[in-house]
């Protein structure tokens, strides 16, 4: 999602604001250590998060006794969010927000150009700001701003749900061909005075999608959009207990080709885009936006 339609804004005094908070939310920043990119992390990026109640930390600043990589793999696990400045397709950087994403953390990409951010991650956060300092501290403290509610919400929910494994597979015959693919959630109970009961789950999807779970069609009907539909999914647990945490596994296909559409046939298909998944509980409703991005290609063997 860019963050670049946000106009007609009041921009906030930064440095006022940047002496009157606690910075206790903690934001790791990764990003090519370059003397070009000095300005951008010192004022662009350090700056803003200071005025929006957020300490913001590059690993060449701290001092430690492990590896870079380690320390890196440690703040990744301990900070609240990412900033990544993608500028450059720098592979590390790639490296270590791709662990950012398999950790679930919260992403927000920065780029100077639309072009360093590749087709798969399109489809997460992001704010290209050409280059300008100005912009990259206007549109990153509208951006901090929602990570911090989004962090409070996250706290306030009852259950968190988080993906953690995905892959996709690809069948092809002669007519036709199917992409299939296996999402796997973890979910857990965060309280940490109460348990939960769960009345009901759903998965919400392109209209496309079917899904099963343990071998059975999850029942779906059309949301209020027509090109959405959501999945009956059955719970692990019917009460999770304080610190209980349990596993959901499920099974989507979706048509992709067939010889009378006249489209060509890939030897790849990649699925982008974020699902809905809405859990009611005894505890309120919430719902958990999770992105995803699976490639589907044939197996060869």
């Amino acid at each position: 999602m860019s963050l670049e339609l946000e106009i007609g804004i009041v921009r906030p005094n930064l440095a006022l604001l940047g002496n009157e908070v606690d910075l206790k939310t903690f934001a790791f920043v990764l990003m090519p250590f370059d003397e070009n990119f000095l300005d951008i992390y010192k004022f662009g990026i350090q700056e803003t998060a200071k005025a929006a109640g957020v300490r913001a930390e590059r690993v060449d600043e701290q001092l430690y006794s492990e590896t870079i990589l380690e320390r890196i793999y440690r703040q990744i696990d301990s900070c609240d969010f990412i900033i990544a400045d993608l500028t450059g397709k720098n592979p590390n950087v790639f490296y270590e927000v791709g662990y950012a994403h398999a950790k679930g953390k919260l992403c927000t990409l920065l780029t100077q150009s639309a072009d360093d951010i590749p087709f798969d991650l399109k489809h997460h956060r992001h704010i290209i700001y050409d280059g300008s300092i100005s912009k990259l501290k206007e549109l990153l403290f509208i951006e901090i701003d929602w990570l911090k509610s989004e962090i409070n919400r996250k706290k306030q929910q009852p259950l968190s749900i988080e993906l953690k494994n995905s892959y996709g597979e690809l069948f092809v015959n002669d007519y036709s061909a199917r992409s299939e693919i296996t999402l796997i959630f973890d979910m857990q109970n965060q309280s940490s005075t109460k348990a939960v009961e769960i009345e009901s789950m759903y998965l919400h999807t392109n209209k496309s999608w079917r899904f099963k779970q343990d071998g059975r069609d999850c029942e779906s009907t059309k949301l209020d959009s027509e090109e959405k539909i959501r999945h009956f999914i059955a719970p692990p647990l019917q009460r999770v207990s304080r610190g209980a945490w349990a596993q959901i596994k499920i099974e989507g296909s979706k048509s992709v080709w067939d010889k009378w559409s006249g489209t060509e046939l890939k030897k790849k298909y990649t699925h982008s885009g974020t699902i809905v998944f809405e859990v009611f509980t005894s505890e309120g409703s919430f719902k958990e936006n999770i992105e995803l991005s699976i490639d589907s290609e044939e197996i060869p063997f």
